[in-house]
């Protein structure tokens, strides 16, 4: 091949790679602005929860003195609970939105902490995850499955973990043809215009949403299910925008949890928390330990 082939060739490849980007942006969900709406519900029971599950799958009494790197923040509660158990935390997201609501929990909680930094980031961005140094806690919950390069990210994500630190991920569970056909109706419905997109989640959501009101109705309790649409949820979130959430959180990407575990093994971390079993399309939970040779 001649050097001109070889250019025309690379310049080639770039432009597929930009394209490729260009559409995976055009369809990217903006979860961030279903977390502002969390804020406005964030009370002290949720936070305390938050710390209870944070440090029983870390399997730590406290995070005191620790330093922990929160990947792809989201509202910033999870974040505002290590800072509350002692840890110095660096939080970082690549939604402007997200940056917003951890920069509010901030400020509300922790004014003028310099313990506490807080950036707009991308979990793709190698040179970045490799310039923070390194901590005793990277975490990254349900986040690495939505960049578009799930298992980029997954790398990534080691590269600050330090020497005897922990890495607790939670990535989506494949469940093979029914993982296929929502990765589908994730995509369709960010390619919708914005004014069909309801009625494309009310459509998308029927069957189990019958399912949960048949559910209730065995249970003896279908007014329990008619209520849930008026309450809001654990993740301050109507039933509704739990929905949206859901339908609409595209890139989305799965593993099982022995393929998350294969990787990772094989990266020199020893997994020493396990989370799955009864998740379905929802999230398994992970906390490894990077092994010292």
């Amino acid at each position: 091949m001649t050097a001109a082939s070889e250019l025309q060739a690379t310049t080639s490849v770039a432009a597929l790679d930009a394209q490729a980007g260009l559409a995976l942006e055009r369809d990217r969900f903006a979860f961030g602005r279903n977390w502002l709406r969390f804020l406005q519900v964030l009370d002290e029971p949720r936070i305390q929860r938050a710390e209870a599950s944070l440090l029983a799958m870390l399997k730590e009494p406290t995070l005191g003195g620790r330093r922990f790197l929160d990947i792809g923040s989201g509202s910033g509660l999870f974040s505002l609970a290590a800072r509350r158990l002692g840890a110095t935390v660096h939080s970082f997201d690549v939604d402007p939105e997200s940056v917003r609501c951890t920069l509010e929990l901030r400020g509300r909680y922790f004014p003028g902490d310099d313990r506490w930094r807080i950036e707009r980031g991308s979990a793709l961005d190698r040179d970045y995850l490799a310039s923070l140094g390194t901590f005793d806690v990277v975490y990254s919950w349900g986040v690495l499955h939505h960049t578009g390069r799930m298992y980029e990210a997954l790398a990534h994500a080691a590269l600050p973990v330090a020497p005897r630190g922990k890495l607790f991920i939670a990535i989506y569970n494949d469940l093979g043809s029914r993982t296929a056909r929502w990765r589908l109706i994730k995509r369709t419905y960010n390619r919708l215009p914005h004014a069909v997109r309801p009625i494309f989640v009310a459509a998308a959501s029927a069957s189990n949403e019958a399912k949960a009101f048949v559910n209730a109705c065995v249970r003896r309790d279908p007014l329990g299910y008619l209520r849930s649409w008026s309450a809001v949820g654990e993740r301050g979130m109507s039933r509704w925008r739990d929905l949206v959430d859901w339908v609409g959180g595209y890139p989305y990407e799965t593993a099982t949890p022995e393929q998350i575990f294969d990787f990772y093994e094989a990266r020199g971390f020893r997994l020493v928390t396990l989370k799955c079993g009864g998740v379905g399309l929802g999230c398994n939970e992970f906390v490894f330990v990077r092994e010292v040779d």
